[in-house]
């Protein structure tokens, strides 16, 4: 008895850190074939997530894996936790696990969560609405006469989201002797619609640069494009042969139009950045450098915009195809000073790249100044003249 109760009071040896992991994750017997998948799953995609959080907008090795579609971040570990339970040997340590997987993986899953509590203020008189519009090869058919006409329809269609100011982009054609092929700046055919949109919008003031251009029933006090050139490698800043008679169509991606609205200048960004790159085999280090280039010409853009909006006094609007998802981190690059105005729209689940009848995810994006007040935000149909959806907005400075 008296040897029993020494041992019992002779303290047990302190185990090693590794040692207490193996003996929290180690199981007690053998695991079945179906739990081994839902614990290699919910760890394999725990890893990929964090990956994706540290790399994402920061390498351009990263990129093909953005493309992945944002709702995955929602619905694997949504799908991992429905088979959870059947991991009866660690299910209370991996639903833990999952559930931080899906907090890490909210912000980039597409989702606008807000709008299930947010509720924008109501318009007053002063407000105005504006409508931002990818047009995709301004009013050249591509769908029904391979680009050899206009495309009916296309200035009733604007008409019809009937806006104080337009923000518009792709104000170019494509060369039809390039059908199929993937877009590059060969193909750009400089357009001059001005005299058109005059008899089309009488009195409304025109501002144009690159493939941007703005249309606004309030009086223009400023306009200039963004050059991109000075955040761009010197390697990149040559203007392409094809495009010497059109430098902005290189130059800038970002038009800024300051208006007096009401006695007021307001800032209007009207925004199309460059695709990412989508080409997977990263093992060509022709395609590496290809990705890298395009890479660094997205991040030139959102830095011309951060520095430009940083320096601004005004208040601002930043409206346009930014052919970024929500997947994708490079966002981080505007400025604070800009708010992300999602929780005005009402889909739970907002999408404005269109690929036929699916509506995939979205790339076209609004940001204000916190003394912009958005009181209404839609995302209306393109009506089958583009890929992009066109955002409609109610906003009025307070």
């Amino acid at each position: 008895m008296i040897e029993q109760r020494l041992a019992a009071r002779t303290p047990r040896p302190e185990r090693s850190f590794t040692e207490r992991v193996r003996h929290v994750v180690r199981p007690r017997r053998r695991w079945c074939w179906g739990t081994r998948l839902v614990v290699t799953g919910s760890v394999a995609w725990l890893l990929f997530v964090l990956c994706h959080l540290a790399a994402s907008g920061r390498t351009s090795l990263w990129a093909p894996i953005e493309l992945i579609p944002p709702l995955l971040f929602l619905l694997v570990p949504v799908l991992l936790l429905a088979v959870a339970p059947l991991a009866r040997p660690v299910r209370w340590r991996i639903i833990p696990l999952l559930v931080l997987t899906a907090v890490l993986g909210a912000g980039r899953s597409g989702v606008n969560y807000a709008t299930l509590w947010y509720a924008p203020p109501l318009a007053g008189p002063e407000a105005i609405t504006v409508a931002a519009w990818n047009t995709e090869f301004w009013d050249q058919d591509l769908r029904t006469s391979g680009g050899d006409r206009y495309s009916p329809g296309f200035y009733a269609y604007l008409h019809q989201l009937d806006a104080d100011v337009y923000l518009l982009t792709e104000y170019l054609y494509k060369s039809t002797g390039a059908r199929g092929g993937r877009w590059t700046a060969d193909q750009a055919l400089r357009i001059d619609k001005l005299a058109e949109l005059r008899r089309e919008f009488p009195g409304y003031h025109l501002a144009a640069s690159g493939e941007q251009i703005t249309l606004s029933r309030f009086p223009i006090a400023g306009q200039r494009g963004l050059d991109l050139r000075p955040w761009l490698p010197e390697d990149q800043r040559e203007i392409p042969g094809t495009l010497r008679g059109w430098p902005e169509g290189y130059t800038v991606e970002t038009l800024r139009t300051d208006l007096d609205v009401n006695g007021e200048v307001v800032s209007f960004y009207d925004s199309q950045i460059l695709q990412p790159p989508i080409e997977w085999r990263l093992y060509d280090a022709g395609t590496r450098d290809v990705a890298h280039d395009k890479t660094l010409r997205r991040e030139a853009s959102f830095r011309a915009i951060a520095a430009d909006v940083a320096a601004n006094p005004h208040p601002v609007v930043l409206a346009g195809d930014l052919n970024t998802s929500p997947a994708m981190g490079i966002r981080r690059l505007l400025p604070e000073r800009l708010i992300d105005r999602t929780p005005a729209l009402s889909s739970l689940y907002p999408a404005t790249y269109l690929a036929g009848t699916a509506e995939l995810w979205r790339i076209d994006w609004l940001y204000t100044s916190p003394d912009v007040t958005v009181h209404s935000y839609e995302l209306p149909g393109a009506e089958g003249l583009s890929d992009h959806r066109a955002q409609r907005m109610v906003v009025s400075v307070s």
